[in-house]
């Protein structure tokens, strides 16, 4: 893995493996997250490492099942689609990716508005920030994007700009390890890809359904580990989205996304 590029984590590498191989810098994301920890956005986007980022990701619309959002993306045209992955200065950049189950997340919110409208939502797990964007886009009136890596906050505000949509608040922790808050929906995509996330996972947003009734909507193409994960018996699927070439040469062939509803 020492020689392997981007193409290889894209297409074949799953996020488990990659962690525990890349290189870091001495801009550390954990000193970036002091900054980035809880929660307005427009105050924190260091001018340098947003000119790193502009720099080295493309800005697209096409390709994905959601035309109507433009994201800074990893493209074949980026130096880093086939740069060694090690010498990315920054903590691997899963919100680089527009992976499939937020695809078809963002798509049936986009095309299901009524879902969202005037409500509360968590994007758990946001990376670049797509489905947090459409539950904007569709008229929720509090939406709040999570996800562990402060770069994927700083790429999040950047998408925002893009979209013309006000930077909504951000949280860079494990929002799994705090206190239970009320939200009306909770989203979240491509998330169950190691078997003690997909169980922590499992347990927490049981509670946040038993407690507070939330709705959860989760997204993912049928990788194994979630389709064999015991969840899967309490899914009711929503809608399924047919892929485009792009993404599936992107995801290892990979042909469709499905919107689950979890009711436990």
């Amino acid at each position: 893995m020492a020689i392997c590029c981007w193409r290889w984590f894209i297409r074949f590498g799953s996020r488990e493996s990659l962690t525990k191989t890349s290189g870091t810098s001495s801009r550390s994301t954990s000193q970036l997250g002091r900054h980035f920890h809880h929660r307005t956005p427009g105050n924190f986007l260091d001018p340098e490492v947003r000119a790193f980022l502009e720099e080295n990701t493309e800005v697209i619309s096409s390709g994905n099942l959601t035309p109507e959002i433009r994201l800074r993306l990893l493209t074949p045209r980026c130096r880093f689609w086939k740069e060694r992955a090690d010498l990315w200065p920054f903590a691997d950049p899963f919100w680089a990716i527009y992976w499939p189950g937020g695809q078809a997340l963002s798509r049936y919110i986009l095309d299901n508005p009524d879902i969202v409208r005037m409500g509360s939502v968590l994007d758990l797990g946001s990376g670049c920030g797509a489905t947090a964007i459409a539950a904007v886009m569709s008229g929720a009136s509090h939406v709040l994007a999570n996800d562990i890596d402060p770069i994927a906050g700083m790429a999040m505000v950047i998408n925002c700009e893009l979209n013309n949509v006000n930077p909504f608040p951000i949280a860079i922790k494990n929002i799994t390890d705090t206190k239970l808050d009320k939200w009306d929906l909770i989203v979240l995509g491509d998330m169950f890809y190691d078997e003690h996330l997909a169980d922590c996972l499992h347990h927490w947003l049981g509670k946040c359904i038993k407690m507070y009734g939330t709705k959860v909507l989760i997204g993912d193409p049928g990788r194994p580990q979630f389709t064999g994960h015991i969840i899967h018996r309490q899914l009711h699927k929503v809608m399924e989205y047919s892929l485009p070439k792009p993404t599936r040469q992107e995801n290892n062939g990979l042909t469709s996304s499905i919107v689950w509803s979890y009711q436990p």
